[in-house]
């Protein structure tokens, strides 16, 4: 029974002594093989030189923190819920009285951690996060020799007070305006929220 109106005619022709030896193909493949021996290669010397990635380039994970220094996310869980490779967990707690300066929210992820091994940088964290908390940045995670070292707490997430992570790029200019716009929750900060 003839499933479909396509059909592929198939050619039963005898092949010649030297197509049965492999000669031709043998000098054609080792034509092309020299032929790339006198090309500039490819190859970067990476430390050295270092490749131009794209702006919307996807790298290592940061949690970003406001602008006073305190950490924006609020373990709400958005972040793991979209993730499809199912590579972040994150442990929620409450925010203790004195502790205003180290978390923006009431609610806090205690443990926030990622499987760089599971991750496949495919972006739907940050765009998921409801408060900017996390991004993709344009660092290359770096090699290591261990299973357990890949997976990435706080510690190497969260950035630093003094070396900002410039996240820019990754923002669509409409969010950029949203951010600008006075009275939003969302934009307020906490010592905005003190002097209330």
């Amino acid at each position: 029974m003839q499933l479909t109106n396509r059909g592929k005619v198939v050619s039963n022709k005898e092949q010649s002594l030297a197509e049965k030896i492999y000669f031709p193909a043998i000098i054609k493949g080792m034509a092309i093989t020299f032929s790339h021996l006198f090309k500039k290669r490819p190859t970067i010397m990476y430390p050295e030189v270092k490749r131009q990635y794209a702006d919307v380039y996807r790298g290592q994970h940061v949690l970003k923190l406001d602008e006073n220094g305190a950490e924006r996310c609020t373990s709400c869980g958005m972040c793991a819920i979209a993730c499809p490779a199912e590579a972040i967990i994150m442990e929620s707690a409450e925010r203790k009285k004195g502790e205003e300066h180290l978390y923006r929210e009431e609610k806090y992820a205690k443990t926030y951690e990622i499987n760089m091994l599971r991750c496949i940088f495919c972006g739907l964290c940050e765009e998921a996060c409801p408060k900017e908390a996390i991004f993709l940045t344009d660092r290359i995670v770096d090699a290591e020799y261990e299973r357990d070292t890949f997976i990435y707490g706080k510690d190497k997430l969260v950035e630093k007070i003094d070396k900002r992570i410039d996240v820019t790029k990754r923002q669509t200019p409409e969010v950029q305006e949203f951010k600008k716009l006075p009275g939003y929750k969302h934009n307020e900060l906490y010592q905005k929220k003190l002097k209330k």
